[in-house]
């Protein structure tokens, strides 16, 4: 169950809720602990990209994976089974 709230889909369930703020956590964790070392904007943005990109990754891919198959098809269009 998916609740949009403009353009933000929010978790409609107690496990999506809890992996999308361990998630926020961790790239804030992460934000916070490369900023404190860099010297520059830029030394952040190059260092924090990894992290996050393969955060975002994972967090997609896991939400991907739970959803249910009505919902992914809404998103990529009936299925072709033959």
């Amino acid at each position: 169950m998916v609740q949009t709230v403009g353009l933000v889909l929010c978790p409609g369930f107690v496990a999506g809720a809890l992996i999308t703020l361990a998630a926020l956590a961790f790239c804030a964790q992460v934000f916070l602990a490369v900023d404190r070392k860099s010297h520059s904007v830029s030394d952040t943005f190059y260092s924090v990209f990894p992290f996050f990109a393969g955060t975002f990754l994972l967090f997609d891919w896991i939400a991907g994976r739970t959803s249910t198959k009505t919902q992914r098809e809404k998103q990529s269009g009936p299925s072709r089974t033959r």
